[in-house]
């Protein structure tokens, strides 16, 4: 081989040797650069040539760190959910309170209605009232007005024996004297004028011998001793059913009673 070539040769060759080691240093470099990406991502135990018990310290800490990050994601994660339940008990809470309250204004609402209605009743049945009492002493004002003249046009009453005291009433029911010719043996036949006669078949009582005798009540209060007060409510009955006093002693002589 001649020198140039020999020369060239050596060339190539340090060239190729220069190319060699420079790939095998650029190797080892992107080789410890991914060792320390492992380290850091806690994939790679240690450096090559460490010993087993330091590439265990790197990994165990590596995976500590982990579980620290996890645990503190998860207490995270509990306390946006605890604070998202105490958000809705919040306003579940407000809703119940709203409601409540709703409840209470509409109670409060017909508790008034009720308490204007009571009133309302209560005003009218005071005005019913009134309109009855009203009523009531304008028919009484009327009755005593309706009575005063018929009290005033009553003559006034007979003194005497009860005989004495129908002669004096014959003029006031329009008859004669003359009727009392009938009268007399009328009111002999039935209770011979004794106020206190008393029918113990029938219960006629008095002169006139009224049947029950409580309806002579509507001439007098009196009616069970007074002798005007029976007469009077006698006259009264015969000239309502017989017209006259001789009427019903014609009717007395041919039933018996009248």
């Amino acid at each position: 081989m001649s020198a140039s070539r020999r020369a060239s040769h050596r060339k190539t060759l340090g060239r190729k040797t220069l190319y060699r080691k420079t790939h095998k240093i650029t190797i080892i470099a992107a080789g410890s650069a991914l060792a320390l990406a492992g380290i850091a991502a806690g994939t790679v135990a240690a450096w090559p040539g460490d010993s087993p018990a330091a590439s265990a310290s790197v990994a165990d800490s590596s995976f500590a760190g982990s579980a620290a990050g996890s645990a503190a994601r998860a207490r995270t994660l509990t306390g946006a959910a605890a604070r998202d339940n105490g958000l809705a008990e919040s306003v579940q809470d407000l809703k119940s309170t709203e409601a409540a309250a709703r409840v209470a204004a509409l109670r409060q609402a017909v508790a008034r209605q009720e308490a204007r209605r009571a009133q309302a009743r209560a005003a009218a049945a005071k005005a019913a009232a009134a309109k009855a009492a009203a009523a009531r002493a304008a028919a009484a004002q009327q009755q005593k007005a309706a009575a005063a003249p018929a009290a005033a046009a009553q003559p006034a009453t007979p003194s005497g024996s009860p005989q004495q005291i129908a002669q004096g009433m014959l003029g006031s029911y329009g008859w004669s004297a003359s009727q009392f010719s009938c009268l007399q043996p009328l009111w002999n036949a039935e209770s011979g004028w004794n106020v206190s006669a008393t029918n113990t078949s029938s219960g006629a009582y008095g002169i006139p011998q009224a049947l029950p005798g409580s309806k002579m009540a509507s001439a007098g209060a009196d009616w069970q001793t007074d002798a005007a007060t029976q007469i009077r409510w006698g006259l009264g009955y015969i000239r309502s059913v017989y017209g006259s006093p001789c009427g019903a002693w014609s009717h007395e002589q041919a039933y018996g009673w009248y």
